[in-house]
Parts: structure tokens; sequence; C-alpha cells
């Protein structure tokens, strides 16, 4: 069986709940064909590049699947029907990620705050006033 990564996007006006019945009803059709869901991911509500079909953000999700081309086929020909689903790639890979993805590796850094794990550097002391320009320069 080969390994894929299956990455969809819902429309933005879907609640949290429709989402995850999207994922589970493309788990389903996976399983229901003898392939295998290994891991599914929720990346949430993002920006969109450009509109598409105007949507100017769309809920994303990715899932890992371990299965045979035929059923990869079938899950795209179900997603394309899905008028919730606004755009879907599937990709074979090598191997599958077995921890968190890029996109929730990233996510918990921007949950940690602006500088990271870097503090506030509170031992540096005031600032110092800026000298102004004189007119014309």
């Amino acid at each position: 069986m080969a390994l894929y990564e299956h990455v969809f996007l819902a429309r933005q006006d879907l609640a949290q709940a429709q989402v995850d019945a999207l994922a589970e009803n493309a788990t389903k059709i996976v399983e229901d064909m003898d392939g295998k869901v290994t891991k599914v991911e929720t990346w949430g509500l993002r920006s969109l590049a450009y509109k598409i079909a105007k949507n100017r953000k769309a809920h994303y999700v990715m899932l890992n699947i371990d299965a045979p081309a035929g059923v990869v086929a079938e899950l795209e020909r179900q997603t394309q029907i899905n008028e919730d689903v606004i755009r879907y790639m599937t990709i074979r890979v090598d191997e599958l990620e077995t921890g968190p993805s890029v996109m929730m590796r990233k996510q918990e850094r921007s949950e940690r705050g602006p500088r990271g794990d870097r503090g506030d550097r509170g031992d540096r002391g005031p600032r110092r006033e800026r000298e102004e320009a004189p007119a014309g320069e």
C-alpha cells in the first residue's frame, strides 16, 4: 500500500462540527475500501492567499492515508462532488510524519508569543530617548 497526504479546504461559513464530519466522511471512504487513515489534523480557519468561490478564509484539514491508489481516486471523486469543499490536494509521500505536522508546530510557536522562548528581556534597562533630526535633512 502507498502513503498519501490529503489536504482539503472547507468553506469558511461551516461550523467546526461540520468540518469534523467532512473529515470523518473522508476517513469512512478510505476505511470502507480497505485503506487506513493514520492521522487527522485540523489546522483551523485560515486566510487564503486569494478569494476562492467568494471565500476569503477556509477550514484546513489534513489526513495521512495508507491505502492503494484506487482508494485515493474514489476519495478525490467524492471530495470533488461535495459542495462544502472548495479545494483539495492529495500527494504521495515516501513516509508519513509521526509527530505533529509543520503547520501544527507553526501554531504552537505563535501561541508562545511574538518573542518565542526569549522572554521579555527585562535585564536591559529602560530605552534612551531618541534624538530628533533637524528639519530638512
